[in-house]
């Protein structure tokens, strides 16, 4: 269990802060007009099917408030979707609809909603009460995730994803969010989802956290996470490389999904990825970020990923008999 108390000890833990992050990296690395290919979720999915990144399957969309009201018509038929805004971040504004059930739509937490329900949340979409800015927005409706099955005493309510850190094209940093009652079925962080650090090399686990506190297991269902270990992972690091030539941004977090049917699935991008990463795998980015700044350029993805298996290999710290043992470092969590 590390003990970070003090800016001396972040350092030497080589952890960036946001100003580092923001001055180094983003902005050395990441040209601003690229910023709406990932900032829009529709164009970041219509990006990654002309280069054959696999996405959720898009059911349709709502642009204008006049057309609120086909938002029935556009999920008739589905077993579950999920309505998100295209420009939202930080999981606001995403409902989750798991099933339908006497013309009621059903949350994975068994909360049922109306046309009515559905017709309003999409307004607030579209009016940008979740878009960045608060600019205004389109409704994105996709098809349910059915996240493969040996996730699920990982996870509650919710489908769990992997933020992968990408520089330079090379997958640098990786962990796993699991979606608990206290983040309410989504998978961030900042609203109490529990991050597990993975190892780049194996895609095993490393550590746990939850607000800023150790865990060695998921708080609903009470399940260890020293066992967990992502199937498909060299495919899943492959994909998220490849989003570098996707997007030409050089500082990037790639959120992905494993799909029982599908496999690896590009989730979304992020240009201005948190910080909370480093408190889950108990490492800071600054040296590793540093070794890539080293590499030639022009590697291709799969070189790029070897060397990142390589280089970058940690062993797990979890134990089953670990207490949550509280953190002392703060930082952004996204």
């Amino acid at each position: 269990m590390f003990n970070w108390t003090s800016p001396r000890k972040l350092s030497a833990k080589g952890i960036i802060g946001m100003n580092r992050r923001n001055i180094r990296y983003i902005g050395r690395y990441n040209n601003r007009r690229l910023y709406p290919l990932v900032d829009d979720k529709l164009k970041t999915k219509l990006l990654a099917h002309e280069h054959g990144i696999t996405t959720p399957a898009l059911i349709g969309t709502v642009t204008t408030q006049f057309d609120v009201k086909h938002i029935s018509r556009i999920v008739s038929g589905q077993p579950g979707f999920v309505i998100k805004p295209a420009k939202g971040s930080g999981g606001k504004g995403i409902l989750v609809v798991e099933h339908v059930a006497n013309d009621a739509y059903v949350k994975p937490s068994g909360t049922r909603l109306g046309r009515g329900d559905l017709e309003r949340h999409v307004s607030n979409i579209l009016s940008g009460l979740y878009s960045l800015g608060g600019s205004p927005d389109v409704a994105v409706v996709e098809a349910l995730i059915n996240f493969d099955e040996s996730l699920t005493e990982y996870t509650y309510e919710g489908v769990p994803d992997i933020r992968v850190i990408i520089f330079q094209g090379y997958p640098v940093m990786a962990m796993m969010r699991l979606s608990t009652a206290a983040s309410d079925g989504k998978a961030n962080l900042h609203q109490g989802a529990v991050g597990v650090g993975l190892d780049i090399a194996t895609g095993t686990a490393l550590r746990g956290v939850q607000f800023d506190r150790s865990r060695s297991d998921h708080p609903d269902t009470g399940h260890e996470l020293a066992s967990l270990k992502i199937p498909g992972w060299d495919t899943l690091l492959l994909l998220a490389a490849g989003c570098h030539e996707m997007t030409g941004l050089g500082y990037l977090g790639a959120d992905m999904v494993l799909d029982r049917d599908h496999g690896p699935m590009l989730l979304e991008l992020n240009a201005r990825p948190g910080l909370a990463i480093q408190m889950a795998n108990g490492e800071g980015l600054r040296p590793r970020l540093d070794l890539i700044e080293q590499q030639p350029p022009h590697v291709d993805a799969k070189s790029r990923v070897s060397f990142a298996q390589q280089h970058f290999a940690r062993r797990g710290e979890l134990h089953p008999t670990m207490n949550n043992t509280p953190g002392t470092v703060s930082v952004s969590a996204s």
